[in-house]
């Protein structure tokens, strides 16, 4: 196997904490430079951070390139006193990291130890690239100029898709999800939700959908003139060791433009938007 291959293959980079460039407050940075196995086709990425925010770009470029960087931002770990250390000077282990890239047939595996302290991502990407990305706690996840499919999931944090094409399934639990689409793939469902937060989408004003809306403790609006399906609310009961239950859907379901695939949105404490397009 040649070096080419090589590259192509797997890239790991190890940083220890003496090692990388070290910039302002501490903060380790290093880049890697994955090259796709057939440039002519769509890339996809996966990445899977603890801790850290992610941020992912389209651009002109054939490569996956990927910027990352240690901070020393406290996690909830060093906020813990250790009894058995009383009176003593808590000395820093440093900021180093380990980043691995993998490559195969144009899909690209990213994994970090991100479990150990947060560690942010920027990777640019050939605008035709299908992504799945989830992050945890420490960071938000940003995609902008992106055409294929999305599949984004964050915990504590808030998921901001910008300028994209095609489809995507985005959730988080504490933050807003904004979402700006300039062209849909009229084939394919969607589903936005939150649990604490806003979900603020932007469709092209000619968008086909058959939409399921649903909020606990907040306001639907939209741009779009929707015929709302006015059928009497389904009620499902259920009976268990003597037990009665009686449940009422209350989603909000509606067709934009005739209707199409089927967009969900929900949240709990917040208000859904449903823009059009200027």
């Amino acid at each position: 196997m040649n070096t080419i291959q090589l590259i192509r293959n797997t890239l790991l980079l190890l940083l220890l904490g003496w090692a990388g460039p070290l910039v302002a407050q501490n903060d380790t940075k290093e880049q890697i430079v994955v090259p796709l196995s057939d440039p002519s086709k769509p890339g996809f990425v996966t990445v899977a951070l603890v801790g850290g925010s992610i941020k992912v770009v389209g651009s002109s470029g054939k490569d996956i390139v990927i910027d990352a960087v240690s901070s020393n931002r406290r996690t909830d770990r060093d906020d813990k006193v250790d009894p058995n250390a009383s009176g003593m000077k808590r000395i820093s282990a440093g900021n180093g990291m380990e980043v691995r890239a993998e490559e195969k047939d144009n899909k690209v595996n990213i994994s970090t130890d991100s479990w150990k302290r947060p560690i942010d991502l920027t990777i640019r990407v050939p605008q035709r690239c299908s992504l799945k990305l989830k992050t945890v706690n420490h960071g938000d996840v940003t995609v902008e100029n992106v055409t294929g499919t999305l599949e984004i999931s964050n915990v504590n944090g808030a998921i901001q898709l910008s300028n994209i094409s095609g489809s995507a399934v985005a959730n988080t639990v504490n933050g807003n999800l904004v979402a700006t689409f300039k062209a849909i793939d009229a084939d394919v469902p969607m589903a936005f939700s939150t649990l604490n937060g806003n979900v603020d989408v932007t469709f092209p004003g000619n968008t086909k959908a058959a939409v399921k809306i649903k909020t606990d403790q907040g306001d639907i609006y939209s741009d779009f003139d929707i015929a709302v399906d006015k059928s009497e609310p389904k009620s499902t009961r259920t009976e268990k060791n003597g037990m009665y239950k009686v449940s009422v859907e209350d989603w909000v379901k509606g067709k934009i433009n005739g209707g199409g695939p089927e967009v969900m949105m929900k949240n709990m404490h917040g208000n859904i938007y449903i823009r059009k397009a200027k």
